[in-house]
């Protein structure tokens, strides 16, 4: 007989990233929320931790070439799109945004569920060093009802990708 309770598999994108997390010997896995984190807010909210500990993936679109830019920024935090093109693309090269679905082909993840790793295309990776702040941080885990916890470090061995400033100046409200 049947509880109601019965245990789900994770969703195809999670099992990618906790996947990766555990090759790579991280030692927190993917939780499952109840409700949806599409937003760093609600992830902040559900979690209970400060809007800044949320680190948020950004997609960009390099054009000419169609390459993924994945820029990971503190969630109380705006890109300087200016600065990730200065950083990412050659002379001529411009920077676009990304809609859901070259988001969806180029990372294997809907908007909302971006994780840092795990990734169906590596992306060019960048870490905003104001997520450095922070002793611990929480990031989506390929599904917008999953994230995993890290402290910002483990962001860079995890991705290989530089810490970087790409923030604008002014924070969120």
């Amino acid at each position: 007989m049947m509880s109601g309770a019965e245990v789900q598999p994770l969703p195809d994108g999670v099992q990618r990233v906790a996947q990766v997390l555990s090759a790579k010997g991280h030692p927190h896995v993917p939780v499952m929320l109840d409700d949806a984190a599409r937003t760093a807010q609600q992830a902040a909210d559900a979690l209970g931790i400060a809007l800044g500990q949320i680190a948020k993936s950004i997609i960009f679109r390099r054009k000419p070439d169609e390459v993924a830019v994945l820029v990971i920024t503190s969630g109380d935090r705006r890109v300087d799109e200016k600065k990730v093109q200065a950083l990412v693309c050659v002379q001529g090269q411009k920077l676009g945004r990304a809609d859901a679905e070259f988001v969806k082909t180029s990372t294997g993840f809907s908007i909302g569920g971006v994780s840092p790793v795990g990734h169906a295309n590596v992306p060019v990776t960048l870490i905003d060093r104001d997520l450095l702040r922070f002793n611990e941080i929480w990031a989506a885990a390929g599904h917008p009802h999953g994230v995993f916890r890290l402290h910002p470090d483990d962001l860079a061995r995890l991705t290989g990708a530089p810490v970087v400033d790409v923030a604008l100046q002014v924070a969120l409200p």
